[in-house]
């Protein structure tokens, strides 16, 4: 019987074998809601290619656009299980796990980019360890323009709202219409032209940038360019994920994170700027709320706000404070 003696060269060549397969490169997927015409998932997309460039492809990250993999209520829950690496939400729609996600949706608690950067970076340690929890990690968040209403007719009267079947994209939203007297209606952005057409609904609630992507101006004729609030789009990734990086792939990872981010918000702002042109271009007549409507915005806020409060922790409630103590409110 021979024997077979493990000389230094087939040890030498098993380890490195073993050190190729463990320095293998990562191949991630993530899912977005949002298409590509889209500010946020241009972004994104930039970010991926950011990312495979910094770490010389030893991170590649595949971006599935427009709720082409997951849809978007299954995207947290499908990277909390690592069926999938990364994400991106709209944020207020995670508003059932904790009132902290639907904080930027609260008309007059943000009203500029820079009050919903600072709010932001208020609620940001809160959001970061609810998120922790569920064994995740938020990389970046970026706002989307201030939300106004788009309508077939010329919004004069509060009275008007009444019956008026509104998109409205996420729970908070949702009861906001409701205080108006309006009958909301749950779309996601890439199912609009067909609510519009199928008579779903009458109106939506939502901003310059959507509704230039969606050429709005195929269904509806105004829009009150009302600054509701200015939400946020979140990105995240599974923390399993994260650990199995190297810790150079990892500091990457979070310097294109914070590329993105930067770069984000001020894509927000040049695209607001050229989606309202495109929109009055295209035939939209765009004007703020006369004072009665502008009254009957203001007070559903306050209820909204008041059913906030009523349902917000006192962690929550401390984020809050100290953004508006900070800006002076």
């Amino acid at each position: 019987m021979r024997m077979r003696i493990a000389t230094p060269l087939l040890l030498a060549t098993a380890y490195g074998l073993a050190a190729s397969a463990s320095a293998q490169a990562a191949q991630w997927t993530m899912a977005t809601p949002y298409g590509d015409a889209s500010f946020h998932t241009q972004n994104t997309k930039q970010f991926a290619e950011d990312v495979a460039e910094a770490t010389d492809g030893e991170l590649t990250i595949t971006v599935h656009s427009g709720g082409s993999l997951v849809s978007h209520g299954e995207i947290k829950p499908s990277v909390r299980r690592g069926t999938i690496d990364a994400g991106e939400v709209f944020l207020s729609v995670l508003s059932n796990d904790d009132p902290i996600f639907e904080v930027d949706t609260l008309p007059g608690v943000a009203g500029s980019y820079d009050d919903a950067y600072a709010l932001w970076q208020a609620t940001k340690p809160m959001i970061t360890e609810l998120f922790a929890y569920e064994g995740l990690i938020p990389l970046y968040a970026v706002a989307w323009p201030a939300q106004g209403i788009y309508t077939a007719n010329e919004l004069t009267d509060p009275e008007q709202f009444e019956g008026l079947r509104v998109r409205a994209p996420n729970i908070n939203t949702q009861r906001f219409v409701n205080n108006l007297g309006g009958s909301p209606t749950e779309t996601e952005e890439s199912d609009i032209p067909t609510a519009f057409s199928t008579g779903r609904v009458d109106a939506m609630i939502t901003s310059s940038s959507t509704g230039n992507s969606m050429t709005a101006w195929d269904y509806v004729s105004y829009y009150t360019d009302a600054n509701l609030w200015l939400p946020k789009n979140i990105v995240f990734i599974s923390q399993r994920s994260f650990d199995r990086l190297d810790e150079a792939t990892q500091e990457a990872l979070m310097e294109a994170a914070a590329r993105a981010e930067e770069r984000g918000w001020q894509l927000s702002r040049d695209d607001n700027d050229a989606s309202l042109a495109k929109l009055e271009e295209n035939g939209i007549s765009v004007s703020t709320p006369n004072e009665e409507v502008a009254a009957a915005l203001q007070q559903a806020g306050d209820q909204l706000f008041e059913d906030w409060l009523s349902r917000a922790d006192d962690e929550a409630e401390a984020a809050l404070q100290a953004y508006r103590e900070q800006q002076g409110n």
